[in-house]
């Protein structure tokens, strides 16, 4: 019998560690690191082609996620050709054991009972091949009851990951029952846990039979299944959204999906045999550090990786990222330097972890820079903050072909719109018109108006805002097609 195979991948992520390329509303599953695609795209596309055998039928990934980031995270699965079996919201942050719970709610929806792939959307993956035969030798596990995990080959003594014990080897599978999970060691103990061969990094990524994964969280974590189900049994479909319902799901305790299972389930004093590990070597990065976008970018012959516009002077060992100017370096080792249109960081590799005190100092100043850049994504496009002063602001302004902003006024400032390529119908009051490139149109203050792009290219345009009071919050909508 074929068994159906359904990716669910987990959209959590706070952006602090890679700030600040990556913010709070603009994590780091969203961001192209290395090659082509972001870390959701890749990981979306890394199971293609293992439904290819007559074994396993390879089924629409399910996503769990933030509702903040809900339609970036469609459009860059819909850039891909990827449509999603369900793009459920998390109404509020629960860690990872409640997100599979809807997860597998999701997938047991329709009465199938698929073998689960849980990946988180933000790690690096090189080698997919290798990452098919992990989850091909994981399958028939899953299917038989077990609940397994991927050891990640330990190549160094690393301090800042978990680590899983192999027990005995299972026949005629390349699997081995799970001896312990145990808590990310110091220097001495990492490098005894590499020297003995016995231990795996534990990488957070599950194949679990969504059945299964339901009955063990009812039995260990009873609290945090009934919300689970209570918020998915009174759902609401939103376009091409899934909601479970806030106030049910804001009862279920947090707690991460090692912590609430996997970990009581292989104790080392009630161990069930149940939890089994797989080993995985398939070039793995969590991406949880600069650091660690240094180790898989490609390096010139001085250990430098470089991106955009950077040059590098007597300089070694180093990470540049310029993505809005030129960056200089000189004489530099070991360093971090990424910059974007509204901040820099410059951090020795050595201290990196402390990105996040960073973010968290930010934070505390109220500083816009903690959660967003200047520019600023959208549902029907982006648009970046050139510049303001004390009662004008500029903006830069694409609208996606086809896309329409809500119909909106503002009680505290007029807008000039400029249109630099493309056209705008715009709706002003009663009247309806067109914007052609180089032409420009006014919107008065507490105007109703609307601009959207009728044709197939974006249409570019530049805002220049001016008033009393320019904040974001200052829009009064009438009709949204985004629901906002």
């Amino acid at each position: 019998m074929t068994v159906l195979v359904q990716p669910v991948i987990l959209c959590g992520g706070s952006g602090s560690r890679l700030w600040p390329l990556s913010r709070e509303h603009y994590p780091k599953q969203l961001l192209k690191l290395v090659g082509k695609h972001t870390l959701l795209q890749d990981t979306a596309l890394r199971l293609a082609g293992l439904g290819q055998g007559a074994a396993a039928t390879l089924v629409a990934p399910i996503l769990v996620g933030n509702d903040e980031y809900r339609f970036l995270l469609a459009e860059q699965l819909r850039t891909v050709g990827v449509k999603p079996a369900a793009l459920v919201l998390e109404p509020m942050g629960r860690n990872t054991a409640p997100a599979l719970t809807l997860g597998a709610l999701a997938a047991r929806a329709d009465g199938a009972d698929p073998v689960m792939v849980v990946m988180p959307a933000d790690h690096v993956i090189q080698d997919a091949a290798a990452f098919q035969a992990a989850v091909a030798a994981a399958v028939p596990l899953a299917e038989a009851g077990k609940l397994v995990t991927f050891g990640i080959q330990a190549t160094a003594p690393e301090t800042g990951y978990g680590y899983i014990r192999r027990g005995a080897a299972i026949a005629g599978s390349t699997g081995f029952a799970v001896s312990e999970f145990v808590e990310k060691p110091n220097a001495e103990t990492a490098q005894a846990y590499l020297d003995s061969g016995e231990f795996f990094w534990n990488g957070g990524i599950f194949v679990i039979k969504a059945s299964v994964w339901l009955a063990k969280m009812q039995q260990l974590q009873a609290a945090m299944h009934s919300a689970c189900q209570a918020a998915f049994d009174a759902r609401q479909a939103d376009a091409d959204f899934v909601r479970p319902d806030k106030a049910a799901f804001a009862t279920s305790p947090s707690d991460s999906i090692d912590y609430a299972v996997m970990e009581r389930l292989a104790s080392a004093t009630h161990n069930t045999g149940e939890v089994t590990v797989v080993p995985l070597a398939a070039n793995w990065s969590d991406v949880g550090a600069w650091s660690a976008v240094w180790d898989i970018s490609p390096k010139n012959e001085q250990g430098n990786a470089l991106v955009g516009d950077a040059l590098a002077i007597d300089t070694k060992n180093s990470l540049v990222m310029a993505h809005s100017r030129l960056v200089a370096c000189v004489g530099l080792d070991d360093v971090v330097v990424v910059e974007t249109a509204d901040a820099v960081l410059v951090a020795s590799k050595a201290h990196i972890q402390k990105v996040k005190d960073v973010v968290t100092q930010l934070k505390a100043k109220g500083r816009a820079e903690a959660s967003s850049s200047r520019k600023v994504h959208r549902p029907w496009g982006w648009y970046d903050s050139v510049d303001m002063g004390e009662r004008f602001q500029v903006k830069r302004i694409v609208v996606k072909p086809g896309a329409s902003l809500s119909l909106q006024m503002h009680h505290h400032r007029a807008e000039h719109w400029i249109v630099v390529q493309g056209t705008a119908r715009v709706t002003r009051g009663s009247e309806v018109y067109l914007v052609a490139e180089n032409q420009s149109t006014y919107i008065p203050l507490g105007e109703k108006h609307r601009l959207d792009n009728p044709g197939k290219l974006p249409l570019e345009m530049i805002e220049v805002q001016s008033g009393t009071y320019l904040g974001e919050d200052d829009i009064v909508r009438f009709e949204d097609v985004y629901g906002r």
